[in-house]
């Protein structure tokens, strides 16, 4: 199983309801081909690092699918719609892969300190120094 992340950013000034709309098309495009929702967020309207087609700002949204299909569909409906500023599809269960192999290979070991050679007994501590009377220096 496959699991991609799906992240586009909506031109702020399509309405809330055909932004609803898009979104329940893109999903459905989707499932059409096999895949499983198995995240959504919606990540509101912060500002784009810089302007896109003179916005500088856009709705963003993250699909999370599960499949064993390509979701060349989504991607190509993505590329032809105008009201998308910028998509991105990634294929994350690689990294998943990738980051479990690293995990097993090189496990957490627990740090244990050596204990230092010399332990000082308090009995064998340096006396304290005695206080000195202060003389004027002339």
């Amino acid at each position: 199983m496959r699991t991609y992340e799906v992240l586009f950013i909506l031109s702020p000034q399509v309405p809330e309801e055909e932004t609803a709309s898009l979104i329940t098309d893109f999903k459905r495009v989707a499932e059409s081909t096999g895949a499983k929702l198995t995240n959504e967020e919606a990540w509101g309207r912060p500002r784009l690092a810089y302007p896109i087609q003179k916005f500088t700002e856009g709705n963003y949204h993250l699909f999370v699918f599960d499949t064993d299909q390509s979701l060349s569909e989504l991607d190509r409906r993505m590329r032809n719609s105008d009201r998308i500023l910028r998509h991105m599809i990634v294929r994350t269960d690689l990294d998943h892969k990738r980051a479990e192999k690293l995990a097993k290979r090189n496990p957490k070991k627990e740090r244990v300190r050596p204990a230092p050679a010399f332990t000082p007994e308090p009995s064998a501590a340096a006396p304290a120094a005695e206080p000195r009377p202060e003389t004027p220096v002339e």
